[in-house]
Parts: structure tokens; C-alpha cells; sequence
């Protein structure tokens, strides 16, 4: 009943305007489906409180020099980090996890600055590039694309190297690639890491509600096929090998 609830949540949230859906808030009913009864609101709270101490710390600052302090403080102080101990534990996606433990996968972490710039007056977006989801600022004029997985700034060698990893392409990546992502497509790339996660482990308990708010972002006959297995009494082999997040 309690996991109904959050789901309704979920949908009356991400079914506003794109601009109008609070990230953050989003991405803690996706982890209620794993917590039954988390407090979003407090979790918001920290969220706003960041932002708000984000938004001293870089003061009056700006240009390159306000995103290099945004990181400095984000990596340093905060410790946000990316979770190259345990890359495949679902806490990494999990938005409560990653603010308690400042730890998380390249999109997860990516949500926490994305709702520190926001309050802090940093234009910034979510990049849905392959294989390693990174944060564009903008920035006089230009982008400045950051690694919120290394908590860095990316040149062109780096982003190259992202890229030929991905794809297996050594030439430039194509410039649309880096085009802001919107709120459900970053909310959709966040919920299909889980997907991967727990189908690959044969976990249809922890499966099914992440395909349930999938379903409510871009519903599909194959999700709708797959709950409808999951609901069922079909039991599926879980899916051997290596698997990547990003």
C-alpha cells in the first residue's frame, strides 16, 4: 500500500511541466520505492541548505573561477565523491544514500550539484552523455563540462577518452551529445541504472517498482510486458556478466 502511495507521488510530481519538476524531490520517491516512509521533505531541506551554504561560499565570484570553487568546496569540504569502491551498490542511486554517505555513481551525484547550483545561481544542466552522465555550466558565453563522478573539469582530451570508452569512436564526439538533458530523461537514465542493477542480480521484488515509475516517464509494451511477468508467477533466469552504470 505504502509503495502505491509513493508511486501516485511520484506520478503527480513528473507529470507537471519539465521545468516545473522539482529534481530532487523526483529522485527521492524513486527512492522510496526502496525506503517505504522516507522523509522527503528533510532530505529537500538538506538539499536547500546546501545550496544556500553553496551560494556564500561562492560569493561574488564568477566566470571559470565560480565553478573551480564550486567544486573545491563540493569535493573537498563536502567530500562528494564517486563510489569506485562499490560501483554497482544500489545506494549509489538512492538520492538519501548519496547525501548521507557524499558518495554516489557520475548521476546521482550529478542531481546533488544540480540542486546546489540551482540555489546557489550557477546555470547548469545535466549532460546524458554515453556512458558517463556529466554537469554543463554555462558560462560566459561558453560551457564549462564537469566529471561530477572525479569532481573535475573536463578538457578535450578528457571528454575524447569518455567518449572512445563508451562508444569505442576515437574521433570527436558529436556536439549535440552535449546538449542539457531534461528532468525526466536525467530521472529515466537514473531509474534504468537500478533496472540493470537488480536484473541482473534476478531481484523482481526491488525490480518492479523501479519499473513502475520507468513506465510513468516513457511508458513502453515492454516494460508493460515485463511488469506483467513480474506480477505473474514467471520466475527469470537473472542476466550473467559484467554490467555498466553511468
Amino acid at each position: 500500500m505504502r509503495d502505491a502511495v509513493d508511486l501516485t507521488l511520484f506520478t503527480h510530481v513528473v507529470r507537471r511541466p519539465d521545468d516545473e519538476i522539482e529534481l530532487g524531490q523526483a529522485a527521492l520517491l524513486i527512492a522510496a520505492g526502496e525506503y517505504p516512509g522516507l522523509d522527503i521533505t528533510s532530505y529537500v531541506d538538506q538539499l536547500a541548505e546546501l545550496g544556500a551554504q553553496g551560494r556564500a561560499r561562492l560569493g561574488d565570484s564568477f566566470g571559470t573561477a565560480r565553478i573551480e570553487r564550486l567544486l573545491a568546496w563540493f569535493g573537498g569540504e563536502l567530500g562528494f565523491r564517486g563510489n569506485s569502491t562499490d560501483y554497482y551498490d544500489p545506494r549509489n542511486s538512492f538520492l538519501n544514500d548519496v547525501v548521507d554517505r557524499r558518495t554516489g555513481i557520475p548521476i546521482s551525484l550529478a542531481i546533488v550539484m544540480l540542486e546546489i547550483c540551482r540555489r546557489a545561481n550557477v546555470e547548469a544542466n545535466g549532460v546524458s552523455f554515453p556512458g558517463h552522465f556529466l554537469v554543463r555550466a554555462d558560462v560566459g558565453g561558453g560551457i564549462v563540462l564537469i566529471d561530477p563522478f572525479d569532481v573535475t573539469v573536463l578538457n578535450h582530451s578528457d571528454l575524447r577518452a569518455i567518449h572512445e570508452r563508451a562508444t569505442g569512436d576515437k574521433g570527436d564526439p558529436d556536439w549535440r551529445l552535449l546538449a542539457g538533458a531534461s528532468k525526466r530523461q536525467i530521472l529515466l537514465r537514473l531509474l534504468n541504472n537500478l533496472r540493470t542493477i537488480y536484473a541482473a542480480r534476478g531481484d523482481h521484488e526491488r525490480l518492479r517498482p523501479v519499473l513502475e515509475r520507468m513506465d510513468v516517464l516513457a511508458p513502453s509494451d515492454e516494460l508493460r510486458s515485463e511488469l506483467a511477468t513480474l506480477r505473474g508467477t514467471e520466475v527469470r533466469s537473472p542476466r550473467a556478466g559484467r554490467y555498466d552504470l553511468n
